[in-house]
């Protein structure tokens, strides 16, 4: 019985010193935490929405030179998750393409797994 009560005892000493520590996440942008890791997120697709522009234009006569995106202005419309929790996801983007001041010239969606594959991409609207 003795034995039992030490064990018990040395058992609740070692769980009741545990203390839950939580992360305190530090946000060091002008935006709020969920606008900042949007923005991240997309930022980090950059290269594959880059590409998915340039095929989406490609065919188009009347494009102009020099077609770019803003981050900031670029929806999220959809993260799928493809596999586990943490695993690969698939993220939908709803990109306004434009032309030197900010001249809007198409709307336009691509979905982007997190490796940075695309998965496809679709045209939706032309401005001219």
């Amino acid at each position: 019985m003795n034995k039992v009560s030490i064990i018990f005892i040395v058992f609740l000493f070692l769980i009741s010193g545990n203390e839950v520590i939580n992360a305190k996440t530090i946000n060091e942008a002008d935006t709020e935490l969920s606008d900042t890791l949007k923005y991240a997120l997309i930022n980090s697709l950059r290269k594959s929405v880059d590409k998915a522009i340039e095929e989406i234009y490609k065919d188009d006569k009347n494009a102009p030179e020099g077609l770019t995106w803003a981050t900031y202005d670029t929806e999220v419309i959809k993260l799928k998750q493809v596999y586990c929790v943490g695993g690969l996801y698939e993220i939908t983007l709803r990109v306004y393409p434009y032309y030197r001041a900010h001249i809007s010239y198409g709307i336009d969606e691509v979905v982007i797994n997190t490796e940075g594959k695309i998965i496809n991409f679709k045209h939706l609207k032309t401005y001219h």
